[in-house]
């Protein structure tokens, strides 16, 4: 008998305005009796039927609701999910590569799918979902065609969900390395061991407005395969440093700018805060300065010690800065929020004794759509500044 899940008093409203996740302590009792990772019926206190979701005893988060009707999440389910998702993109002009399904944004929860020219990547992390990669993948093929399709199941996200992490190549034999369109621009994205999926993609619309602020000298810290840096030299800036921790990922940047003809790019590698204090005592500075560091929190517990690593890489940011310059500064944890963040942009700008004005505000691309329900979707900030004296 499948399982029914009914809430505690009160504990529906949330859920019923739109956003998918039952927590376990929402809950008041559980009738019936399935596997784990199953379809389960999702019921109010009073007994309202709310939503069907995969359900997972070993997860904090119970219940992931992604049906409000009648239907069943069979074959035909996914490929018109998928396809809808995919239709929306296809809308806005995306064509080469970009973000498929975004999770809960396109009503599937846990599941990831980008398209790198015609490889897909995709992450399947939650155990409801990955009972279910068969049909998916089955979907995936019809309605793409794709060369090949990579997993990317290597996220730590799936312990808690407790599945084993995964990468490799699940459909087709094809090269992991694959050179991609972005902005005009070729890009090698590696689905096998680069970022995320092979690659930052929800950067993607703000790598392109960088471009109007991009002149003179360009430092682009935290670069990975440097999209941000090849954006600014495109746009006609006369030098750019990239600078990462990583020396591959400072080899494919070098890679990238050779692609595509740009002789105005040099790698640094090293430590970033390091790296920016040894500038300061030089009396270096620069015309332009991209923060784009790794998230520094990934849990509410988090948060504070992340909002002093903020702050201090944006203080040396800032004293780097030349008068009008600009620093892009920016955050991808959902848990720094866009208050919180300007917050700190704030107190960075009165330590490091500069004013700054806000120009520009953006978040991610729009193939990564947040929900206004689920907070968590949106997570990117991107902060355009004036630095003046």
């Amino acid at each position: 008998m499948p399982y029914s899940v009914y809430l505690k008093k009160n504990e529906e409203k949330r859920i019923v305005s739109g956003h998918p996740w039952v927590f376990a302590n929402e809950v008041a009792r559980i009738e019936g009796k399935d596997k784990n990772g199953s379809l389960a019926t999702v019921y109010d206190f009073n007994g309202r039927y709310i939503g069907k979701g995969y359900i997972n005893h070993l997860s904090k988060i119970l219940v992931r609701i992604f049906i409000r009707d009648d239907s069943m999440p069979d074959y035909e389910y996914y490929k018109t999910a998928i396809s809808k998702a995919n239709d929306y993109r296809l809308k806005l002009g995306f064509k080469n590569s970009y973000r498929v399904v975004f999770g809960e944004s396109d009503n599937l929860p846990a599941l990831i799918v980008d398209k790198y020219d015609d490889i897909l990547s995709v992450q399947f992390l939650s155990l409801g979902i990955d009972k279910n990669k068969d049909l998916i993948i089955r979907a995936l093929v019809e309605i793409f065609n794709p060369k090949g399709i990579y997993e990317r199941s290597d996220v730590a996200v799936r312990e808690k969900e407790g599945l084993p992490l995964f990468k490799g190549k699940i459909y087709g034999e094809f090269n992991t390395k694959i050179v991609i369109e972005e902005n005009g621009l070729k890009m090698i994205a590696d689905v096998e061991n680069g970022q995320k999926t092979g690659y930052f993609l929800d950067q993607k619309e703000n790598r392109f407005a960088l471009r109007k602020y991009a002149s003179g000298d360009v430092l682009d810290c935290f670069c990975n395969v440097g999209g941000f840096a090849l954006n600014a030299a495109a746009a006609g800036a006369k030098n750019v440093i990239a600078l990462d921790i990583s020396q591959s990922a400072l080899d494919t940047v070098a890679e990238n700018a050779k692609l595509n003809g740009l002789p105005n790019v040099h790698t640094l590698q090293g430590d970033v805060f390091e790296v920016l204090r040894q500038f300061k005592k030089e009396g270096k500075t620069f015309d332009t300065i991209v923060l784009d560091p790794p998230a520094f929190c990934k849990s509410a517990s988090e948060v504070k010690n992340a909002y002093k690593g903020y702050k201090d890489i944006n203080i040396l940011g800032m004293k780097l800065v030349k008068d009008g310059g600009f620093l892009i500064s920016s955050s991808c944890s959902h848990y720094m929020t866009f208050p919180l963040f300007q917050n700190m942009l704030t107190d960075a700008a009165k330590e490091s004794g500069r004013k700054a004005r806000i120009v520009e505000i953006r978040t991610q691309a729009s193939d990564h759509p947040s929900m206004l329900s689920t907070d968590e979707s949106l997570y990117l900030k991107f902060f355009v500044l004036q630095i003046l004296k």
